[in-house]
């Protein structure tokens, strides 16, 4: 929930933290909500120009940064309290839930004490760029005590989506989802449910989070690797000190239940499944799938998933269950389990005495079971065919991977072999600019001045078709990068392992019904290849969603020109854009 005082303390981050962004219809006819039930707190905002979808418009207020998030019975070494970024005390932050077609305008007041952005990850942002949020790309940061105003519309788009912090690593504990139903009169393209439950997976660090990237970024190697993983905050009880608070799914024999799970994780690919249950997937990065059945799931970093179930298992209990897809041979990585539990409401306790009964153990694949990750991956279809853009415009080719820099050894060359880590894409670093830059300065003839400000840029022309090539490079070492790209969603036309060949690979794509994407994992050593139409004018970037690879530079700006309709072009920048 966010709590409309700012000055409010809440401590405990398992309490109930759903926002509804509605007015007293949604409050008042459950019928129209759905199933999800009715929030225990809601602020119901006054309407503002601009909203031109035909959606209503809400003000969600009071989506404060603060610093005095608590995290109990955290797992390995450390017991106890640890302070963290968080938003309204919780952890993780407050669901927001809209339908298509609705305009928000959420307020951030920084109440800690770093710089921060938010980003609405998958949100297309369509004429409103200032909002999307990654710091010195769209927006100059908000500096602690200041405020921004996020103000955008859902446009043609529902599933499940999140929200995180763009800044530096604070989305280690800076997050939450973002679920946006179908517009009134629609409906899923499934039986509705009688459960919706959204599954954040996150990564904790005893140590702050923000003190690991300062060490990593001082000595130029690897950072540390996490602690644990958590699904909806809390590690489970595979780790000590945590079982108490290990997350638990109630559920009636018999339900179909929707699971809107999301990949909030920093530095890490999850495997996930539910023990004895076989899942329906149904949707991916809110796009509907042709639905097909699995029962482990792998997720990076960025990425969400939509599985359906069915409660038909004997009544008791069954772990929930993410762990680790680790890549990147021999490279370093958190082995550890994070659990909740599924629990039928009708499961027996043992004997008389009260104590619940163990639960079921899932199987999970081998932590670098890549042959598992791939037959999940293209399992996605489009659930009908699609219009994928045939005649080329832009046919661009991008290198992704790790490299060094050499320096003279000592406490700040601590990589392999006395070098620094670095990461590219086409061998250029995405170095994060002084300030942002998508300014009214840059507006007015943009492409030219983009390049000559950020060599890693490419700019294209409003409604040209576009194909992106990109390839896994063995600089240093293979590894599976979950490459996410800003203001739009793409079509996944083909991927594979090796080197990408256009004369034999091109012949395999899919060009019937491709998977619609936000974030698409590259294989490890290999290729993926993505098209869409450049119809979002603004300065987008594109990156890999590990935040080690983002901070070593993998990354780079994507540019789209203003066209020449009437909303074909970047609406003026908000009043109360941060300055630099």
């Amino acid at each position: 929930m966010l709590s409309p005082n700012p000055d409010e303390e809440i401590e405990d981050s398992r309490k109930d933290n759903r926002l509804l962004c509605r007015d007293e219809e949604w409050v008042n006819n459950p019928e129209a909500r759905g199933s999800v039930g009715a929030p225990s707190n809601l602020t119901v905002g006054e309407p503002f120009p601009g909203n031109s979808s035909g959606g209503r418009t809400y003000c969600c207020q009071c989506a404060g940064i603060r610093g005095r998030g608590q995290v109990w019975g955290t797992p390995r070494e450390v017991k106890g309290i640890h302070n963290r970024i968080t938003v309204n005390g919780q952890y993780p932050g407050p669901t927001l839930e809209v339908r298509d077609g609705d305009t928000l305008a959420i307020k951030v007041m920084n109440s800690a004490r770093y710089n921060v952005t938010i980003h609405w990850h998958g949100i297309r942002q369509i004429g409103t760029p200032w909002a999307d949020g990654p710091e010195y790309v769209t927006q100059c940061p908000i500096q602690p005590g200041a405020t921004y105003t996020y103000k955008f519309t859902i446009e043609n788009q529902d599933g499940t989506l999140w929200w995180h912090a763009h800044s530096r690593w604070l989305r280690a504990t800076v997050f939450g989802a973002l679920i946006i139903y179908p517009k009134l009169g629609t409906s899923y393209p499934f039986a509705q449910p009688q459960l919706e439950i959204p599954i954040l997976l996150g990564e904790w660090w005893n140590r702050d989070p923000i003190d690991v990237l300062r060490q990593a970024t001082f000595t130029g190697a690897a950072p540390n690797i996490s602690d644990a993983y958590t699904i909806n905050g809390q590690p489970g009880d595979l780790y000590r000190c945590s079982s108490k608070d290990t997350v638990n799914f109630f559920v009636n024999s018999g339900d179909t239940v929707l699971l809107r799970i999301i990949n909030a994780a920093l530095n890490q690919q999850l495997f996930f499944t539910v023990a004895n249950h076989r899942l329906t997937v149904v949707g991916a990065d809110a796009a509907y799938t042709k639905p097909f059945s699995t029962r482990t799931l792998m997720l990076g970093p960025g990425q969400t998933t939509d599985v359906l179930f069915t409660a038909d298992q004997t009544p008791g209990r069954y772990y929930v269950a993410a762990r680790a897809y680790a890549s990147a041979p021999n490279a370093p990585f958190d082995n550890t389990t994070a659990t909740a539990v599924l629990e039928y409401k009708s499961a027996p306790c043992i004997s008389n005495k009260g104590f619940l009964s163990k639960p079921n153990l899932p199987r999970l694949p081998a932590y670098n079971d890549s042959a598992t990750a791939t037959a999940f991956t293209t399992h996605f279809r489009s659930p009908s065919n699609v219009k994928v853009p045939t005649q080329i415009d832009e046919n661009l080719f991008f290198t992704v991977g790790f490299g060094f820099f050499n320096c003279n050894p000592g406490p700040q060359c601590q990589g392999p072999n006395n070098t620094r880590f670095a990461a590219s894409m086409n061998n250029v670093s995405f170095c994060t600019p002084k300030n942002d830059l998508l300014t009214p300065s840059i507006l007015s003839g943009y492409t030219e001045r983009l390049h000559h400000r950020l060599p890693s840029c490419s700019t294209n022309k409003f409604g040209s078709k576009v194909q992106i090539v990109l390839q896994d490079t063995a600089i240093f070492s293979v590894e599976d990068h979950p490459m996410h790209l800003h203001g739009y969603s793409f079509y996944v036309v083909g991927q594979g392992f090796g080197n990408f060949n256009p004369r034999r690979d091109t012949a395999k794509f899919n060009f019937i019904d491709p998977p619609k994407r936000n974030t698409i994992d590259v294989p490890v050593g290999g290729w993926a290849v993505i098209r869409f139409v450049a119809d979002n004018p603004g300065v987008w970037l594109m990156h890999c969603h590990i935040d080690a690879h983002l901070t070593w530079g993998l990354a780079m700006a994507f540019a789209v020109e203003n066209g020449a309709g009437e909303l074909q072009s970047i609406n003026p920048p908000p009043e109360d854009l941060p300055p630099c």
